[in-house]
């Protein structure tokens, strides 16, 4: 069974008397602890299909079931809850709360589960481990490095153990040395049964994926997964 599926997806927008085809009739199904890339260019549709697959926007047209639940037709809090349950976001800025340790950071996706303090703590200390930062749980965003903030975001991720880690340009605000770093632990999370889709512009980093699909003009134009699939035994 897909654990992504979508079908006939499109996505327009209305710029004055035009039409933008943002995405336009995407059909793609992803398996459970699939590594995935969606690479293309600055107007390729990646971005909006980021949007799609994170439930953040609703398709024009076309059919979304992320893990059997038709998700298009739901509503703002259902989407919400989905969001929470099901996709473990991971962004280029990393989108840490300041004024909040790490700790504090990685418990955060969990006050929405009406799960005890003393438990969130428990759950979000096992996280920061994970990702080798059980020393720096007290530390705020300004006193780490950008590897270890990547880290906190990759954590606050992981805890609510969702069903895909959806991880937009990870790796796009920091120096090659660490990128390395932290693209070593997303080969990590895929070999522990992890469902991970990262979207980026770098081909070095979705060389780490197992399947790259490109993306052109709103549509997929590449899909490497696809042509092994059908190559002749």
């Amino acid at each position: 069974m897909s654990l992504i599926r979508l079908h006939n997806i499109k996505k327009y927008y209305e710029m004055g008397s035009q039409v933008v085809k943002a995405l336009d009739g995407i059909d793609v199904s992803i398996s459970p602890n699939e590594y995935v890339a969606f690479i293309g260019s600055s107007g390729s549709g990646k971005s909006t299909m980021l949007n799609i697959l994170g439930c953040l926007d609703s398709p024009t047209e076309g059919s979304y079931h992320l893990n059997g639940t038709n998700v298009e037709s739901l509503s703002q809090n259902e989407l919400s809850e989905v969001r929470n349950r099901e996709i473990g976001f991971i962004f280029q800025s990393f989108n840490l709360l300041p004024r909040a340790n790490a700790l504090q950071n990685v418990m955060q996706p969990l006050v929405y589960r009406a799960i005890g303090r003393t438990e969130r703590k428990r759950l979000a200390s096992e996280a920061l481990h994970r990702v080798g930062l059980g020393s720096r749980m007290d530390h705020l965003p300004n006193q780490l490095s950008g590897g270890q903030r990547q880290r906190v975001a990759i954590a606050r991720a992981l805890v609510t153990e969702p069903s895909i880690l959806l991880a937009d340009e990870p790796t796009g605000n920091l120096d090659s040395r660490t990128s390395i770093e932290i693209m070593q632990l997303f080969d990590e999370l895929h070999s522990e049964g992890h469902t991970l889709i990262i979207v980026t512009h770098e081909d070095e980093i979705a060389e780490h994926c197992h399947r790259v699909i490109e993306m052109k003009d709103g549509r997929i134009h590449k899909d490497d997964h696809a042509e092994q699939l059908v190559e002749p035994a």
